[in-house]
């Protein structure tokens, strides 16, 4: 069977119309639109207070998950990381669920804050993908949250919740931007974007994954960039 066109691709949780979940802001354009993931959830935080309480407790519910996965963190342990009672902490999260829906959301919630500083730089399309990529290989060595929404992801099966699939974001954001660069005569002639978008997603996602078993991604972007090099050469117009 063939594999489908990425503008066809679907996953739960994206759509016209759908927004980036509980995660910050509003709607971002074009992808990684993620409206939210259907789980219990606790009462939206009224003061500065509670919110601040509410993200000390989703940093150290990512910490847990980035070191020991779901299955293996308890909301015991999360209380305990921020000195807090159990109750407190179903207060703001009432399942060990709704604090992974959470870190996954924020997770997401990323991208569109990186697509934005990147996009204000105003560099061409290819350039754009390369810092793109260069910028998201410091999220998953520097931000908890990426690190523990990607393990999260992984773990999805562990999870009564249906989180977005992942990848599709990231391959309709680069193809998009390679079939500007090839209009812009920015590619290799015979490059095709959307295989190019596919080739980078799986070599960035997969040097990721190498360099966290490995190394706990403390080379992340190192790696990255020497990959990278090889990837845009082949693909840059000469």
């Amino acid at each position: 069977m063939p594999e489908p066109d990425v503008d066809r691709e679907a996953r739960p949780g994206t759509g016209p119309g759908t927004g980036p979940g509980s995660g910050p802001g509003t709607e971002p354009p074009g992808p990684f639109r993620v409206r939210p993931i259907a789980t219990r959830r606790g009462p939206d935080p009224k003061q500065d207070r509670a919110a601040r309480t509410r993200l000390l407790v989703l940093t150290a519910a990512a910490e847990l998950f980035t070191a020991r996965g779901f299955r293996h963190t308890s909301v015991q342990e999360v209380a305990d990381r921020v000195g807090m009672t159990k109750g407190a902490v179903y207060f703001h999260y009432p399942t060990k669920e709704a604090l992974a829906v959470a870190v996954v959301e924020h997770h997401y919630a990323r991208w569109p804050l990186l697509l934005a500083g990147v996009t204000a730089e105003g560099h061409g399309p290819l350039e754009t993908a390369e810092r793109l990529l260069a910028g998201a290989a410091l999220a998953f060595r520097d931000d908890v949250v990426v690190q523990a929404g990607t393990r999260l992801q992984v773990e999805r099966p562990q999870i009564d919740a249906e989180l977005p699939t992942p990848y599709v974001d990231w391959t309709e954001l680069l193809a998009g931007l390679l079939a500007r660069a090839e209009a812009l005569g920015e590619l290799r002639a015979g490059v095709r974007p959307r295989t190019a978008a596919r080739s980078l997603v799986a070599a960035f996602f997969g040097t990721q994954h190498i360099s966290d078993v490995l190394h706990e991604r403390a080379y992340v972007v190192e790696r990255w960039s020497e990959t990278a090099e090889l990837l845009f050469r082949a693909i840059r117009a000469e």
